[in-house]
C-alpha cells in the first residue's frame, strides 16, 4: 500500500457495525462487561478507547512499526517515553533540540535522577565519545528545531545497537510521508502530532510508535498508569488531520522551495537553514534517508531589532508558536519556542536574537513571497 492510500486506509478504515466511512467518536469513560473481567476489549478509555485504538493502528502502520501510542501533547509522549528509563540512566540528546525536550530534560525528569547530555549529532563520529556505562537512550531531532540539522539515522542507529542503548527519534518535521525512522534501524519514534499530523491548529496531541512488542507492552503499562492519554474526539480530528497528510506536505514543500529559493538572493539575509538546499552541510544525508525536505525555514536577518521589524509587517505570517498547518505561522525561536534554553546556549548552538522561524503554509505562494518582500524591505 503506498502512502497516501495508507493515510487513508490504514490502521481500522470505518466502522463494520454501522458501515460509517468514519471511525466514530465514542465518547464514553466505561464499558459494560459480560462478567466480572469478561469485556469485548475495552473496560475503562484510560487504558483503551476505541476511538484511540484506530488512531494508534494508524501511526502505527504510517511509521511501519508495532504498536502506536496516543497521549495528550507531543510533551506528555516524550515524558512517557523517558519512563522506560530508570533512575540513574543518561540519555544523549541532539544538541539543537527543541525548547521543551530541553526543558523536560533538565529542570523535571532529572529531580528523578534521568541525566541528559547534549551533542551535535550531525557528527555521528562525536556520539561514541559521548556515551557512558550508564547511557541507555540516544534521542535524535532530525530535522532539528531550529536549524534544520541533519543526523544519518541509520548510522546512529548502528552505534546504539552496538552499545546496547535505545534510538528515539523525534519525526514531527518530517512526518511518517516524508521519513520512517524504524525502518532505518531507531527503536522508538515518536510526533507532536499538533503539528503537521494534525495540521489545523485545531488539536493537541502526541503520538509513539514502537518497533518492538516488550517496548510497547512497558510503554503501555506506563499510558495506563499515569494517564496522560488522548481523548476521542481529538483522536478523531487527528485522523481527519492525517488523511490530507500527503497532499499537504506536498504542497508545503512546493511553496517552501519557491521561498528558500527568494530568501537565498536577499541581501537582508545573512544565512538560510533549509536540508532541501545543496549548500546545506547535510543534504546528501537528508536526501538518502528522506523523501522529501519539509516546510520548515530558518534564517537570519542580524539582529533583535531587524527581526522584530519583519515580524511587525508580516500579514499572511501569523506570530505564533507552533508550526505544521495550513497556515504560515512564523516565530523568534530564541523569545519564544527556545526560549527556556539558557541565552549563552542559544549562542553557542546558533540560535542568534535574529533568527526568524517560519513554517510554510498552504497560502498561494505569490501572496507569500510578496509579504516577505514587503517584511523584509528596509
Amino acid at each position: 500500500m503506498r502512502k497516501k492510500t495508507q493515510l487513508i486506509h490504514g490502521g481500522i478504515f470505518g466502522d463494520e457495525a454501522t458501515g460509517a466511512v468514519s471511525v466514530p467518536i465514542y465518547q464514553v469513560s466505561t464499558y459494560k462487561q459480560d462478567g466480572p473481567g469478561d469485556h469485548r476489549g475495552f473496560e475503562y478509555s484510560r487504558t483503551g478507547n476505541p476511538t484511540r485504538h484506530a488512531l494508534e493502528e494508524l501511526i502505527k502502520d504510517l511509521e511501519e512499526g508495532k504498536r502506536g501510542f496516543a497521549f495528550g501533547s507531543g510533551m506528555a509522549a516524550m515524558t512517557a517515553v523517558m519512563m522506560l528509563l530508570s533512575s540513574g540512566d543518561h540519555v544523549l540528546m541532539t544538541d539543537d533540540v527543541y525548547g521543551g525536550s530541553f526543558r523536560v530534560m533538565t529542570k523535571v525528569l532529572n529531580r528523578f535522577g534521568i541525566e541528559a547530555s547534549f551533542v551535535n549529532t550531525s557528527d555521528v563520529d562525536s556520539i561514541q565519545n559521548e556515551i557512558r556505562d550508564n547511557t541507555k537512550a540516544l534521542f535524535i531531532e532530525t530535522p532539528t528545531n531550529p536549524l534544520l540539522k541533519i543526523t544519518d539515522l541509520e548510522a546512529v542507529a548502528k552505534i546504539a545497537k552496538a552499545n546496547s542503548i535505545l534510538t528515539i527519534v523525534d519525526n514531527t518535521f518530517s512526518t511518517p510521508y516524508w521519513q520512517n525512522p524504524l525502518t532505518l534501524g531507531a527503536d522508538i519514534v515518536l510526533h507532536s502530532a499538533t503539528k503537521y499530523l494534525g495540521g489545523h491548529s485545531d488539536v493537541v496531541a502526541g503520538l509513539v510508535v514502537v518497533n518492538d512488542e516488550k517496548i510497547g507492552n512497558d510503554l503501555h503499562f506506563i499510558q495506563n498508569s499515569t494517564g496522560g492519554v488522548l481523548g476521542p474526539q481529538d483522536s478523531w480530528l487527528l485522523m481527519r488531520g492525517i488523511k490530507t497528510l500527503g497532499i499537504r506536505m506536498e504542497e508545503h514543500e512546493k511553496n517552501t522551495s519557491r521561498i528558500v529559493e527568494y530568501l537565498s538572493g536577499h541581501a537582508g539575509v545573512s544565512k538560510i537553514y533549509y536540508p532541501g538546499l545543496e549548500s546545506h552541510p547535510n543534504h546528501e544525508i537528508a536526501k538518502k534517508q528522506s523523501r522529501g525536505f519539509g516546510g520548515m525555514v530558518s534564517f537570519d536577518v542580524g539582529s533583535a531589532e531587524k527581526a522584530a521589524a519583519v515580524l511587525n509587517k508580516v500579514k499572511f505570517f501569523t506570530l505564533a508558536e507552533s508550526l505544521g498547518a495550513v497556515e504560515s505561522l512564523i516565530s523568534v525561536p530564541a523569545l519564544m519556542t527556545h526560549a527556556s534554553i539558557p541565552a549563552a546556549r542559544r549562542a553557542e548552538l546558533g540560535i542568534t536574537d535574529g533568527l526568524i522561524r517560519i513554517s510554510v503554509g498552504l497560502e498561494d505562494a505569490e501572496d507569500l513571497l510578496e509579504d516577505l518582500e514587503q517584511a523584509l524591505r528596509g
